[in-house]
């Protein structure tokens, strides 16, 4: 996927997202320790969740901001649909996929943040602001609820 304007960001966050939802999915069936096992089965339904709520910032946003061009946009690999499952979260122990996950939502936040500044239109840089609050919103629950988790 070629990303050229900040709907195809929009989209390709949701993507991205899907698609690690799957993939940690796999991963928790093929996990040999139960407790990694549930983590991440916790965090592919949240993934897919925030799937389905980036998708509806894609349906409610102006227009305008989503066909507006990113022409500063960073060196982001591109995610292509289809692309095989990275399954190595089934070797990962409780904290390292945390870890990982949290690095994950922080790479988003930083490509949000820097494009913040940016983006060329009121329209644009407001979408980005709301999306880069939702992931730390979103990583905040995670966050919270992976504590709970490793406190039991």
């Amino acid at each position: 996927m070629e990303i050229k304007t900040f709907g195809d960001l929009i989209d390709w966050t949701r993507q991205l997202h899907a698609h690690l939802a799957e993939c940690l999915h796999e991963s928790a069936e093929k996990h040999d320790n139960e407790r990694a096992s549930a983590l991440l089965d916790y965090i592919a339904r949240h993934e897919s969740l925030l799937a389905k709520t980036v998708a509806e910032f894609e349906k409610q946003a102006d227009p305008k901001a989503l066909q507006t061009h990113l022409y500063d946009y960073l060196n982001h690999k591109p995610f292509k649909p289809g692309q095989a499952c990275d399954t190595r979260f089934a070797k990962l122990d409780f904290d390292d996929i945390a870890r990982e996950i949290f690095a994950f939502h922080d790479q988003i936040m930083d490509l949000y943040d820097s494009l913040i500044g940016k983006a060329e239109i009121e329209e644009a840089k407001t979408l980005l602001e709301e999306l880069l609050a939702l992931e730390k919103h979103e990583a905040m629950q995670m966050s919270s609820q992976i504590g709970r988790m490793n406190d039991i």
